[in-house]
């Protein structure tokens, strides 16, 4: 048995089949971990939302902001951007089905055995990992709430509040915890979130740094997967992060890592 946890597949079929061929993955023993951004972008987001779908005895997903941007624009809420490719999901007759299955999915997987946790983009400095699970939790509750989801996700859009303070209440709050987990790459040392710069490290604003590269982090001791940030190139300069995000849409790779022994396995795009 082994686990493997795969970053941003973003609607790229082929190349996961091809990968999960190439590690020998088998659903009836071995356990797959998917970081986020399972759809969009991609030339095949039904069949891979299907796909990890049907494998969800031996999965645990994340939530990427992809993912919940999805649930938004199949609720009417905002309509698809210049390069989705979220049309033919949206007309697909298992839809319904598909939503409800992405919204009992988690923001934050913890597996304490395994000494791994996962998230889609990252935790901010300012939290320990129990924390973080305790806010994610808050999210995950509203979105399984049949009476609430649908509200959270119209007012889940937005930048502000860009920085925890206590006290902070309802959809803000939901908001900031979200796009801590989903969006973020470069705060301050308050745990102020940088929305603009995109591209690796070196780019980072005045003031800002990568969220993993804190001295003081409270999640140092903790080992995290994430993806979300391509430009990385599956690099990060810090001990126990892992990021799994090398650009398989963009024509880069995708990127598995077996949890058990810390072997890194990828496949071309281009070629796949």
């Amino acid at each position: 048995m082994a686990t493997y946890a795969v970053g941003d597949i973003q609607g790229c079929f082929e190349p996961l089949l091809y990968l999960l061929e190439q590690i020998s993955f088998d659903p009836a023993k071995d356990k797959l971990w998917v970081a986020g951004d399972l759809i969009n972008r991609g030339p095949r987001s039904l069949d891979t939302l299907r796909f990890i779908k049907s494998l969800d005895h031996c999965t645990e997903v994340v939530l990427g902001n992809h993912d919940l941007s999805f649930l938004a624009y199949a609720h009417g809420f905002q309509p698809p951007r210049d390069g989705d490719t979220i049309e033919e999901i949206l007309r697909a007759d298992d839809c319904d089905e598909l939503v409800y299955w992405l919204r009992q999915q988690k923001l934050i997987h913890h597996d304490p055995e395994l000494g791994y946790a996962m998230v889609h983009a990252g935790i901010p400095p300012q939290w320990t990992l129990q924390k973080a699970l305790r806010r994610a939790a808050e999210v995950e509750a509203v979105l399984q709430d049949d009476d609430a989801y649908s509200d959270f996700l119209l007012h889940m859009f937005g930048s502000e509040p860009r920085r925890w303070r206590k006290g902070l209440k309802g959809n803000d709050r939901l908001r900031l915890i979200t796009n801590y987990f989903t969006r973020m790459r470069f705060v301050d040392e308050d745990g102020t979130l940088e929305f603009q710069a995109k591209s690796g490290p070196e780019s980072a604003p005045k003031g800002f740094k990568p969220w993993y590269k804190f001295k003081k982090r409270k999640t140092c001791d903790d080992k995290i997967i994430f993806g979300h940030w391509a430009a990385l190139q599956g690099f990060a300069d810090a001990d126990n992060v892992f990021p799994l995000d090398t650009g398989c849409v963009w024509g880069g790779e995708l990127t598995v890592m077996c949890l058990e022994d810390g072997q890194f396995y990828s496949c071309s795009c281009k070629k796949s």
